[in-house]
């Protein structure tokens, strides 16, 4: 006999708490302090002008950084979107060129490539709901510069074709780890295939100290323009005003840089990344087990299962207009669950609410980067539908994060709740 749902006036499925997805953030402690007491004990606040006698917090965290994953280069910023400026600025991104981005993902990856004065081509993406290689190659043109690829809800992209594309057709490649931190493709981490790997550590990521990024790359030249970029002054220069050592290293820059409490946050939360993943991967394939045999829903599919970070379980329902009153009647049972599209309520992580780009809203009338006069392709032209596959399928999604802090039993609870729904309204 199939349980009266709790939306109907059943009993709940789920009844402990639902958490915050602040996975990093729930767990700042006694670690994080201490590192922080000792910069404020120091009086060592900025980096570059700090007391000789210590060791910047944030040069620290850096190295620490490029150990964990595996790169040459690791340079710190005060967010992931100043990772990316960094990262198209040093790869020689800028005026007349195109850059393709999926149309799934947050709208700072889109804004970086028009703030860098290049312009953004949108593709579709697949079911695992990351960029789809076949689109890649149908929205390539002469002015094609880079690939900006978003390893999207903690899963890889299809790096072995991407890599392919991209040396097929002499691409730069630029990998946007914002939502996957501590992700791997085939063992090897996330944001370290391509020329410049892009991570975030605002809040709602895994490891945080409420804001801050990094980019990282094996290109010593890179790493040398992406320092420039990030501190037009120059501190970090030998000698900041001898003349450029090369040419293409001094140009003028922002002011990206990040101060010395953030990286001391940030070297206590690298040490629990491992652990955090361990964790939420844990509480996914729980739930995913229990929802296995269950009829008429499809988990997401990814690239690499083992590669997946686990901050969400994402599933496929047959027809779309099933999804609002599936959400509804798991909201009800106890489960903190959502759709991801839905054509009344706005989401910038969807390209048809990117109204700044759609319309091609700038700062000044002038119109840059689209109508830069350096820009030899054809009008570029976005429409709220121009991606339909994208719009499929996430129109079919039902979505719930997965903190690392939950038990054993609020999977087995969530779980039932998503058997429950189903052998009701499927």
């Amino acid at each position: 006999m199939t349980a009266k749902l709790a939306i109907n006036g059943g009993l709940k499925a789920k009844t402990t708490k639902n958490l915050p997805m602040y996975p990093g953030g729930l767990e700042i402690g006694e670690e994080e302090r201490k590192l922080v007491n000792e910069v404020i004990d120091r009086k060592y606040l900025f980096r570059y002008y700090g007391p000789k006698e210590y060791k910047s917090m944030v040069a620290q965290f850096e190295e620490e950084f490029s150990k964990k994953v595996g790169i040459k280069y690791t340079l710190a910023v005060n967010s992931c979107t100043s990772a990316l400026n960094c990262a198209l600025v040093a790869c020689g991104v800028g005026p007349g060129d195109e850059v393709i981005i999926p149309g799934y993902t947050f709208f700072a990856s889109c804004a970086s490539i028009v703030t860098s004065k290049a312009i953004p081509i949108i593709a579709e993406v697949d079911e695992t709901l990351t960029i789809d290689p076949d689109d890649i190659e149908k929205k390539i043109t002469p002015s094609t510069k880079a690939l900006l690829i978003v390893h999207m809800r903690g899963v890889p992209c299809d790096m072995d074709r991407i890599m392919s594309i991209a040396k097929k057709y002499n691409l730069v490649l630029i990998e946007d780890v914002a939502q996957a931190m501590g992700g791997t493709y085939k063992g090897k981490y996330l944001g370290t295939f391509g020329d410049c790997g892009c991570y975030s550590f605002q809040y709602h990521k895994t490891i945080t100290a409420g804001e801050g990024g990094a980019v990282v790359t094996n290109d010593e030249r890179l790493y040398d323009r992406c320092m420039g970029y990030h501190d037009t002054a120059a501190c970090w220069r030998p000698d900041r005003f001898a003349e450029q050592r090369y040419e293409g290293e001094l140009f003028v820059g922002q002011n990206y840089r990040m101060c010395e409490l953030v990286g001391a946050v940030m070297r206590a939360q690298l040490k629990k990344l491992d652990s955090l993943n361990n964790l939420m991967r844990r509480n996914q394939r729980r739930i995913i087990e229990g929802i296995k045999n269950t009829n008429g829903i499809k988990v997401r599919p990814v690239n690499d299962a083992e590669g997946d970070t686990g901050i969400c379980i994402m599933f496929y329902l047959k027809e779309k207009e099933k999804v609002s009153g599936f959400v509804e009647a798991l909201k009800a049972e106890g489960v903190d669950a959502s759709g991801v599209y839905n054509s009344g309520i706005p989401d910038w992580h969807m390209y048809s609410y990117w109204k700044h780009i759609i319309e091609k809203k700038t700062p000044t009338q002038e119109g840059c980067p689209w109508t830069c006069p350096y820009y030899k392709g054809n009008e570029v032209k976005y429409s709220a539908d121009m991606n339909p596959s994208t719009i499929g399928y996430l129109s079919k999604v039902v979505h719930i994060n997965i903190p690392p802090q939950m038990t054993k039993d609020d999977c087995n609870m969530i779980a039932k709740a998503i058997n429950k729904v189903a052998d009701t309204l499927i």
